[in-house]
């Protein structure tokens, strides 16, 4: 792996701290001051979303370090990946909200959403860069 395409977790620390502060100190003004009607249910999946995906990045981070990809997984792709969380934890909570979720479910649509990350991460790696070494 090369030493240009290695980041460190200091380039995510804005994204990690905004994502993260904004989510859980949304989530927990819509909990406790605002009824449950219709605007700020939807906020509330809105901070959920905000929430998970800032927490989840450091765990997104360490397992692409940890398991590198070729190509290395750029900036986009882990705040993408935490993105993919947050809209998880929001989609099984919005089910779960309507007495919908079940095991099956939740695993199909975990199941989905690891086949479109893997299914965009398979398109960045066959397009062709003029110009970049090959491996």
């Amino acid at each position: 792996m090369e030493t240009s395409q290695q980041h460190s977790f200091k380039e995510y620390l804005p994204s990690f701290l905004v994502l993260t502060l904004t989510g859980w100190e949304g989530l927990i003004l819509v909990i406790l001051l605002l009824l449950p009607t219709l605007g700020p249910r939807w906020l509330f999946f809105f901070f959920l979303l905000l929430a998970v995906s800032g927490s989840v990045m450091p765990i997104v981070y360490y397992l692409n370090k940890r398991f590198p990809s070729n190509p290395p997984a750029e900036k986009t792709v882990i705040i993408r990946q935490s993105i993919w969380f947050g809209a998880f934890a929001a989609t099984i909570t919005w089910l779960q909200m309507g007495r919908v979720l079940n095991t099956a479910l939740g695993l199909i649509l975990a199941g989905a959403f690891i086949l479109i990350e893997l299914l965009l991460r398979l398109w960045e790696r066959s397009h062709w860069k003029p110009g970049a070494p090959e491996s």
